[in-house]
């Protein structure tokens, strides 16, 4: 009977452990892109100040860093990301690519993530082109 209430109580504890996990994937790029529907087109600036051609106008070198933003495929949603538990050097992997991971906390009011993990797929393999141009 004590084994009985134990498994019990474990699976009470693993089912409240996982409540609030939410886990979608979808396109990581920057809010201006995907609201424009850019997604391989999406410059790499955007990412460091926020629009096309802003190297143009900012100080070089100085990073604002663009809010991020995971763009689902199967709801067409576009959701915020808070990813200050993960670090920046980690998300470059992830970075206008298709099918990125974020599991976190679900903030429902301002449809945000709050990322606690992240995962992205595999870069694509290298290819070599044989035969004349």
């Amino acid at each position: 009977m004590k084994k009985i209430a134990l498994l019990l109580s474990a699976l009470a504890f693993a089912a409240l452990a996982n409540e609030g996990e939410f886990e979608k994937n979808g396109f990581l790029t920057t809010e201006k892109c995907a609201k424009a529907g850019e997604f391989a087109d999406c410059y790499l600036e955007n990412f460091s100040c926020g629009s096309d051609g802003c190297f143009e106008t900012e100080e070089a070198g100085v990073h604002k860093g663009a809010p991020l933003v995971l763009y689902s495929h199967d709801d067409g949603v576009i959701y915020k990301l808070d990813v200050s538990k993960i670090p920046a050097s980690e998300l470059d992997e992830g970075v206008s690519r298709n099918m990125v991971t974020f599991i976190g906390e679900y903030d429902k009011k301002t449809n945000t993530i709050h990322a606690t993990e992240f995962k992205a797929p595999p870069p694509p393999t290298k290819s070599f082109f044989k035969g004349c141009l």
